[in-house]
């Protein structure tokens, strides 16, 4: 917002915008398709809604689970739901607020490959912020390295990928993997 100021949450929705919130914040008293109908927004524009069928269509696991409470769900299928009530709202972009955080290895690669067809395949604009620098930047098209608020690397992606010396210097990533205390990535 500008100055600062904060943005009512249905503003920020008629904007078009769609968060999945870090912690995931599921209802963990409806089952997966009552998540998914309280979401759900049958006004919109595009010539192919996102609708709690075609959410359940692209996440195989939540449709096998669909009418489980969502404290029934592990932390990974919770967050496949945490995106599928985002896209039910039919956004322009999707704001993911460290979707990989707390993920089984396996869970990660699952979702990592339905967000690459959200944003590849459906044209989905989405902004991740994401601790795990590594792991997005196949996935997006551009990256930012904040440090302390302030932008300090700003590029394409596979650039970012590429420049060990950056990934080094601002992410504790080395030519061996990760070393402790690396920075936060937008």
């Amino acid at each position: 917002a500008r100055d600062g100021a904060d943005i009512a949450p249905d503003r920020i929705a008629r904007m078009g915008i769609a968060l999945v919130p870090e912690g995931r914040q599921i209802f963990p008293n409806l089952t997966v398709l009552e998540n998914l109908a309280a979401f759900a927004d049958n006004r919109s524009q595009r010539a192919d809604p996102w609708t709690p069928a075609k959410v359940l269509d692209f996440f195989p696991r939540l449709a096998e689970r669909a009418d489980n409470m969502g404290n029934q769900l592990s932390g990974g299928e919770q967050q496949m739901l945490a995106v599928g009530r985002a896209l039910i709202l039919n956004p322009r972009v999707l704001l993911l607020d460290e979707p990989l955080e707390g993920l089984a290895p396996i869970l990660v690669e699952e979702l990592l490959r339905a967000l690459r067809r959200i944003i590849r395949d459906e044209g989905m604009s989405a902004i991740l912020v994401e601790q795990n620098a590594q792991k997005v930047l196949g996935v997006t098209d551009r990256a930012a390295i904040l440090e302390r608020g302030a932008v300090v690397y700003q590029g394409a992606s596979a650039d970012l990928s590429a420049d060990r010396a950056v990934l080094e210097s601002y992410l504790g990533v080395t030519a061996v993997g990760p070393r402790r205390g690396g920075k936060a990535v937008a």
